[in-house]
């Protein structure tokens, strides 16, 4: 656990427009409207996104997750405009983005850090220099400087790595090196691209916590870009499912969980392993949620109804400190059997839905 105060809101900040007189602090910090983007490669127009339409509170930790090639990556590198959109808008802070002159872009830029897979640290220069780096760009004199730099390395937990080189320190502390810089600027919004994905268990879940706590001290909306479901059950709030250059659903991680609306949001919790012959039969998805009553439930059914069923498969996580569980069971095949087992599920006060298939 890392603790630090919050930080004094003092960096350069995106400079207002028209759009952004009107926004309050009520209103998203980044939206997003119709957003497409194509490429041109030698073999022709390659679709990236289509119609993007996505909004992102202030204080948010918001998942993006999706398969490799979904498009995720491209979508956060729309967020601060290193890739502009073929159509749409994009608003940081009430800004329409595409309507900024280069210094005003540059500026809101500025109000948002990005981390890497591959934390991106230059390699001749220590941790201490990485982390003034972004400082200098803007000007900064050089004591003000490593005076932030020595203060960010307290809130990532490395006061004593200040003179180390990348080299010389571990993935985990690269990230966390990675991170510090990415705040020097004092950000509104931390754009997180597979930050996580380069690093063991015990390390990414370091990082995640670090994230956690930079959010809630510092006040930092953090997006997280991801291709696994255990980093956004994590840290995640909001999550935004991608799929095939779309977005396939948006929502609360727990709800999206309960009651997932897209096949791209049940492959992420439905184990496909194992399943293909049961998908003719009659299943249904029980999901604990944390004020279920812990009975027996599943085994006082099979007495009561004196039919036997399978357990395809069953799971628990923990989505924002709010303990979830989920059974997929194979019902009997008998439809009248069925319903009235679905019934009784229900009236114990569970979340219980008719699974047809596990795509």
């Amino acid at each position: 656990m890392y603790y630090f105060r919050r930080a004094d809101r003092v960096g350069s900040q995106p400079p207002k427009n028209e759009m952004s007189d009107i926004m309050s602090e009520n209103d998203p910090i980044i939206r997003i409207e119709g957003l497409h983007k194509t490429f041109q490669t030698k073999d022709g127009e390659v679709r990236a996104l289509e119609n993007i339409d996505l909004s992102i509170e202030r204080g948010d930790i918001f998942g993006i997750i999706g398969v490799s090639g979904a498009g995720k990556s491209t979508l956060v590198r729309c967020m601060n405009f290193l890739e502009r959109p073929t159509q749409g808008k994009v608003y940081f802070d009430g800004s329409d983005l595409a309507q900024l002159s280069e210094r005003e872009l540059y500026a809101a830029r500025q109000s948002m850090g990005m981390i890497f897979q591959q934390f991106n640290l230059l390699m001749q220069r220590t941790a201490l220099q990485n982390i003034c780096f972004p400082m200098e760009i803007t000007g900064g004199k050089k004591a003000d400087n490593q005076a932030r730099a020595r203060e960010l390395l307290e809130v990532v937990g490395l006061p004593d790595k200040a003179n180390a080189y990348p080299s010389q320190l571990s993935g985990g502390q690269r990230q966390r090196i990675a991170i510090a810089r990415a705040l020097a600027t004092k950000p509104k919004v931390l754009l997180c691209d597979e930050a996580t994905s380069a690093l063991d268990p015990n390390t990414t879940k370091d990082v995640l916590a670090l994230l956690k706590d930079i959010n809630k001290n510092l006040g930092v909306t953090v997006v997280v870009i991801t291709h696994e479901m255990a980093v956004v059950e994590e840290i995640c709030n909001k999550v935004a499912v991608i799929d095939e250059h779309v977005i396939a659903e948006t929502g609360e991680v727990g709800e999206v969980f309960t009651r997932p609306q897209s096949a791209a949001a049940r492959r992420l919790f439905y184990h496909s392993e194992n399943t293909e012959h049961f998908k003719s039969a009659a299943c249904c998805r029980i999901v604990f949620d944390g004020t279920s009553s812990y009975e027996p439930v599943v085994a006082d059914m099979v007495l009561k109804f004196h039919r036997p069923v399978n357990i395809i498969f069953a799971d628990s996580k923990n989505i924002g400190g709010k303990a979830f569980g989920q059974i997929v069971l194979q019902l009997t095949g008998d439809p009248e059997t069925d319903g009235r087992m679905i019934e009784y599920l229900r009236s114990k006060g569970l979340a219980v839905e008719e699974v047809n298939d596990f795509a």
